[in-house]
Formats: C-alpha cells, structure tokens, sequence
C-alpha cells in the first residue's frame, strides 16, 4: 500500500513538473499578427519569384530582364528564412499567392512587349509598397522576436527593389505611385509608406484600377507632376 502510495505521490510531482513546460510551450506561441505576417510575406516572395522570372522570359527591355531576376533571386533568399521562421512556431504558410496576386500574373501573362515592360514595372512598384507596408507594420507590431528579425531583414531588401524599380520606370516613362498618408524615406532618397499609409498607384495608360503584387487593388489615378 505504502508503494502505490509512493507512485501517486511520484506520479503527481512529475504532472506538476510538466505544467510549467507546458505553459512554457503555450507561452511561445505566436501572435495572430506575427503568423498572418509570415503567412503574407511568403506569398508575397511566391508572388514575386514568378514575376520576376516572367520578367526574365517576356521583357523587352534589358533592364526589366534584369530587374526580374534580380527580385527572383533575392525573394528566393527571403522566403528560405520565411520557411525556416514558419517551421521553428509551427506556422502552416500557403502554397500559392493570394487571390489578388494571382489576377496580376494572369495579367502579365497576357501581354507581351513594351506593353508588358510597362504593367511589370507598375505592377512591382504597387506590390513593392505594400510589401513595404506590412514589413513596417510587423516591426513596430509585432511580438515574435524571430518573426520581427525576419522582417527587420526583408526590409532593405524590398526598399532596394523598390527604388530600383522607381529609377526604371523613370528611364521608361512610366508614372511612379504617389504616396500619402505617413511615409519615411527609403535608402536610395525615395519615399516608402508607414504603417497605416496609402498609395495610390498610376497606371501606364489613364484611370483604371490594378491590383498589385502585394495584395488588394489600389485606385489609379493619373500621375501629376512625376
């Protein structure tokens, strides 16, 4: 009797000892805002990695060409940490774009030329931005220091995109987004939005609306003054 009594006794220290490991495990879970981030941020570099090599198969422009590989390669880089992050918080992250991103490239995939040069580079400066956004807004947001470090080290990537992206629609004459809302300066001199900013993204040809890379639609307006 004396040793069943024993193996209760042992029996509840162990469930005790494990209570604050389990706690411990539900401790480091991660926050909603932390895992739609990780979510997000993979579908953008799925997004962006076929962009990028639709660039390098369908641009005229040498410069597209090479800007389209040069994304490919560096959201390829990107979504290796993504995916290493995801797998250390058990975070399931999609197996395609979203929606949004996908009628993008549909888009893309139905033109060809100067044409296609031009709804790349607007396409990728819209994406760009947002991307820009969401990065912004997990750093100052989120709670997972693993997932903040991801995107404190994807932010100069997409900046560097961004403003080469702004220098060849320059070279091109394609209008460049306007800003407003909040918005800091970028490495290379350009503006990139806050958290919480809005873009609004010109299209080659007047008024219409085009979702971007980066997620939903944005109005376009026609570019004054740029």
């Amino acid at each position: 009797m004396l040793g069943i009594k024993r193996l209760g006794l042992l029996a509840a220290l162990v469930v005790l000892g494990l209570a604050p490991a389990a706690a411990a495990q539900a401790a480091v879970q991660p926050s909603t805002q932390d895992t739609q981030f990780v979510q997000a941020i993979h579908q953008v570099n799925l997004a962006e990695i076929e962009a990028g090599n639709l660039a390098q198969q369908k641009g005229q422009n040498q410069q597209v060409k090479d800007l389209g590989q040069r994304i490919a390669t560096d959201h390829t880089q990107v979504d290796q940490s993504v995916q290493s992050t995801a797998q250390q918080l058990g975070i399931t992250l999609p197996d395609k774009p979203t929606a949004d991103q996908q009628a993008v490239l549909d888009q893309l995939n139905k033109v060809n030329g100067a044409e296609f040069d031009r709804e790349w580079v607007t396409a990728e400066l819209a994406g760009h931005v947002q991307a820009i956004q969401a990065v912004q807004t997990e750093i100052s947001q989120g709670s997972d220091q693993s997932v903040i470090q991801l995107a404190q080290d994807a932010l100069p990537v997409l900046q560097a995109h961004y403003d080469a992206l702004v220098a060849l629609a320059q070279s091109l004459g394609i209008p460049v987004p306007q800003v407003s809302g909040s918005a800091t300066p970028s490495p290379g001199g350009t503006t990139t939005p806050a958290p919480g900013g809005t873009t609004t993204t010109p299209a080659p040809g007047g008024t219409t609306e085009s979702p971007a890379p980066g997620g939903t639609s944005t109005e376009v307006p026609t570019p004054s003054g740029s």
